[in-house]
């Protein structure tokens, strides 16, 4: 399969669920995750049309952006320790795991601008899961009053390899129902529209449960 080939059964398939449920996002963001890939690999997809990449690791976005052309939109979807904010966060479009307050701090400290951030929540309760419990969901938000220089734009979840669909489904329910909640808070700094939540194994189920940013590495990538 080619890279047109794998962009577009990832397409359709996600408009084909956006057909069934009625809790389905109507736009839907495709970022390419694309850690252990090269920059070759990368440009492929950049030249059928994708331009979201994330990665886990603040070396691999650093090396990926400063190949990759600069029209992309870069997304850091791990952890982040805090000594490595300084270094990466003014060269994200968008940090998809706060969870902490001290990474928190060194954002407000480091940043030059408002950064976009989605609020990392362990749904699912994995110990091996980084992110918050939903009970600590709400104080971390109002936490968050005094750091002008981070937008809440959305929660991010992972969802276990081994559950069922039925389970998967579950969590990204409970995600989305997280997410009206901070929106019902009615803050400025934390409008929280969208959620980050479905690989490559379970992006469809994300979708259906109304997920906005789908993380997809393998799909896209294959051969």
């Amino acid at each position: 399969m080619t890279y047109q080939d794998n962009v577009q059964a990832v397409r359709e398939r996600i408009q084909a669920v956006q057909q069934e449920s009625a809790l389905s996002s109507k736009d839907v963001r495709l970022i390419c995750v694309s850690k252990y890939h090269s920059v070759e690999e990368s440009l492929g997809l950049y030249q059928v049309g994708l331009r979201d990449y994330a990665e886990n690791y603040v070396d691999g976005l650093l090396e990926k952006k400063a190949a990759m052309p600069d029209d992309c939109t870069w997304h850091l979807i791990g952890p982040l320790q805090s000594r490595k904010v300084k270094d990466v966060i003014n060269e994200v479009d968008y940090f998809h795991a706060l969870d902490r307050l001290k990474i928190a701090k060194e954002i407000q400290k480091r940043a030059d601008h408002v950064i976009k951030c989605f609020v990392q929540v362990n749904v699912s309760g994995e110990a091996s899961k980084s992110g918050l419990a939903p009970s600590e969901l709400e104080g971390f938000i109002k936490d968050l009053a005094a750091y002008d220089k981070i937008e809440i734009v959305g929660l991010m979840t992972m969802a276990p390899h081994d559950a069922s669909d039925e389970a998967i489904r579950s969590y990204f329910g409970g995600l989305r129902d997280l997410g009206q909640a901070v929106q019902a808070l009615d803050l400025a700094y934390a409008p929280c529209l969208e959620l980050s939540m479905g690989m490559s194994s379970d992006y469809p189920l994300a979708v259906a449960e109304g997920a906005t940013c789908v993380r997809i590495g393998s799909a896209l990538y294959q051969e």
